[in-house]
């Protein structure tokens, strides 16, 4: 039983020192909608959503979103650890992730 639990502890200890910087930020990266802003006003628009997109937002979303819209990769953005932001870009929107992002808008 001792065994056991000595070797459960072993593991938890590893596991919390080798966990990279991303982990720290629980996935969520700081976006400039500023760019898109159009397309998100539209999106609200139509489904009747109640919020305002400030002319520079921020938003925080989830950084597999992220790196779609600003057209980068989810390491690049895991790479910057905390401090991960990047700016969205029109032609790397579609309809669902404006729509994704006007909800994290609404939630802040």
């Amino acid at each position: 039983m001792r065994r056991v639990m000595l070797a459960a502890a072993l593991a938890v200890g590893l596991a919390s020192v080798g966990a990279p910087a991303s982990a720290q930020q629980n996935g969520l990266v700081n976006v400039d909608v500023s760019n898109i802003k159009v397309t998100l006003d539209d999106i609200i628009s139509r489904n009747n959503l109640s919020v305002q997109v400030p002319v520079n937002a921020i938003v925080q979303v989830p950084i597999g979103l992220a790196a779609n819209v600003c057209g980068t990769t989810v390491a690049v953005l895991a790479a910057a650890g905390s401090a991960a932001q990047c700016t969205a870009v029109a032609d790397n929107t579609t309809q669902g992730e404006a729509m994704a992002i006007a909800r994290a808008l609404q939630r802040q």
